[in-house]
């Protein structure tokens, strides 16, 4: 086979799509898992799917198995997902916005100056 520019920006473009979708899928899998056995355990059964077609080489059947698989990661995606609290979305995030301007906070507990 031919190594063109076309072919290996696709190839390229397939490594990073497949890269995207298990690190999306992997960390979907601890929204589910209860128990960290059970995240290794369901963590281990999806790097074996994806290893399971590692050797495919003809570029049109990557892209269908890669479609087919951002399908089946958007079918069964986890409908409450797991937000650290402190991150955009979660339940602290903002809950105690900065002061406005010429509000100055002093942390001395007490001790106070002496001159």
């Amino acid at each position: 086979m031919s190594a063109t520019a076309g072919y290996l920006a696709r190839r390229a473009a397939q490594k990073e799509r497949v890269r995207i979708l298990y690190r999306k899928a992997l960390k979907d899998t601890l929204n589910w898992a209860v128990h960290r056995h059970l995240f290794y355990q369901d963590a281990s059964d999806l790097r074996e799917r994806f290893e399971a077609n590692k050797h495919v080489e003809d570029p049109d059947r990557i892209d269908r198995l890669i479609d087919a698989g951002e399908a089946s990661y958007n079918k069964w995606r986890h409908p409450d997902p797991y937000i650290v609290p402190w991150a955009p979305g979660g339940s602290k995030f903002t809950r105690n916005p900065t002061p406005p301007e010429g509000i100055e906070i002093i942390y001395n507990y007490g001790r106070e100056d002496n001159d």
